[in-house]
């Protein structure tokens, strides 16, 4: 049997019109305002992960262009390939 681990209580201030949103989606979505906040927060730490994958793989294709050794640019060339497919 797997357990699922505790949540933690957090405390947090938010500026009024902030707080003002939080309730209205909450309402809208029959959801408790700090559901929301923790969607919220969830979404935003995926959302910071996929942006950081995204330059990680820009910078990728900046040095892949850049490269004027053959060897460098074939291997940068496979490390695209795997960003890209998966392989």
């Amino acid at each position: 049997m797997r357990v699922s681990p505790k949540p933690v209580r957090q405390s947090l201030t938010l500026a009024p019109g902030v707080a003002k949103q939080v309730r209205s989606m909450a309402k809208k979505r029959s959801l408790s305002a700090s559901r929301v906040l923790s969607e919220l927060v969830e979404e935003g730490i995926e959302a910071r992960k996929l942006k950081e994958k995204e330059k990680e793989f820009f910078e990728l294709v900046e040095r892949f262009r850049s490269a004027t050794d053959p060897d460098e640019s074939e291997r940068l060339g496979h490390e695209l390939g795997r960003a890209v497919f998966g392989t």
